[in-house]
């Protein structure tokens, strides 16, 4: 009968077609780097460096669409300081922090960047002690503009999107030469934006005229030191930690240079200063230890056990009144007489 027979074996078939494919250049080094061991791999550090380099073509692309960016940002703060007290403007510039922590969970570029509570109390302490610094030195005046309170804001934005978007389009420090990124970005910003002091000059926004010697000289220092080196040096940090603490680190300026302004030049400081101050350097520290150890959130830990120990509280009070009100539906043998049981 059909039901004894064995079932059929299923049989397998192969297609006879060979297809050869080849891998792209920019993959062939990669590949074979994956196929090697890993002391060999090791022993070839300048390889390993090499992979997924940019080229200078590439760095130029990136400079181009970032030199405006960077411009931008550095002309909101210094037309601020122009318009405002410079306590007013480092306050505003220290939101910065929290425009780089919402930007950076919306647009991550590693695992770093998740928004959490504790690096949202981070920011927090930052601000607040930046303002606490600002309000011990300074002066009494009345009747400021607050157009120099927008640009604070929007050189702030403009410094988030900076640092946010570049470390979205380049993940790894090694990967960008970082002179060349700046060398491309001064020569962009030299050539396509000079027609902006004629602009200027003739819509009567601000008058163009040569510098003289004294000025010219403080340019070329502040060029060189507070804007090549600096921006050198806090971009590379920002690369080998994190966007949230490179923008924290910006905040370190105001308490460094009034500690430097109390030993060089004997300036007393009131206790909101050093109230200030101890949050400001705090709040690094503990951004820091957030992302070394993997967006560790103790904030939300602690929330999510006080909230549990306030429920089990709660239902261990409600337990007698529950035992109370309960009785048995279904009469069962087990049931005393007296109905004392439940």
């Amino acid at each position: 009968s059909s039901a004894s027979q064995a079932p059929k074996k299923p049989r397998v078939r192969f297609s006879n077609i060979m297809e050869i494919r080849q891998l792209p250049s920019s993959h062939a080094l990669e590949a074979k780097l994956s196929r090697m061991s890993y002391p060999t791999v090791k022993e070839q550090e300048s390889i390993l460096k090499t992979v997924g380099k940019l080229t200078a073509s590439q760095v130029a692309k990136i400079s181009f669409f970032f030199c405006f960016v960077w411009f931008l940002a550095n002309f909101s703060y210094q037309e601020a300081l122009s318009d405002t007290q410079v306590a007013i403007v480092n306050i505003l510039s220290s939101t910065s922090g929290l425009f780089t922590l919402i930007l950076a969970a919306v647009f991550p570029s590693n695992s770093g960047d998740r928004f959490t509570l504790s690096k949202l109390l981070a920011v927090i302490l930052s601000i607040g002690g930046v303002v606490l610094v600002n309000l011990s030195g300074s002066e009494k005046s009345a009747g400021k503009d607050t157009i120099g309170s927008i640009w604070s804001l929007v050189g702030a934005m403009l410094y988030a999107v900076y640092i946010v978007m570049i470390k979205r389009k380049v993940d790894r420090e090694d990967k960008l030469d970082i002179p060349m990124f700046f060398g491309f970005v001064g020569l962009f910003n030299l050539l396509l934006l000079w027609p902006g002091f004629f602009l200027l000059h003739y819509t009567g926004f601000e008058a163009f005229e040569f510098p003289n010697k004294l000025i010219w000289m403080c340019i070329v220092i502040n060029g060189l030191i507070g804007t090549v080196l600096s921006e050198f040096l806090w971009l590379w940090g920002c690369f080998l930690t994190s966007s949230l603490i490179g923008t924290l680190a910006l905040s370190l300026t105001i308490p460094l240079s009034i500690i430097a302004d109390m030993c060089m030049q004997k300036v007393q400081f009131s206790w909101l200063f050093f109230a200030g101050a101890v949050p400001v350097f705090f709040s690094f520290f503990i951004a820091t230890l957030l992302c070394h150890y993997n967006n560790w959130d103790p904030v939300m830990v602690g929330i999510r056990r006080i909230f549990a120990f306030i429920c089990r509280k709660h239902r261990i009070q409600r337990m007698p009144e529950e035992s109370e009100q309960c009785e048995s539906l279904i009469p069962m043998h087990s049931v005393s007489q007296d109905g004392d049981g439940c």
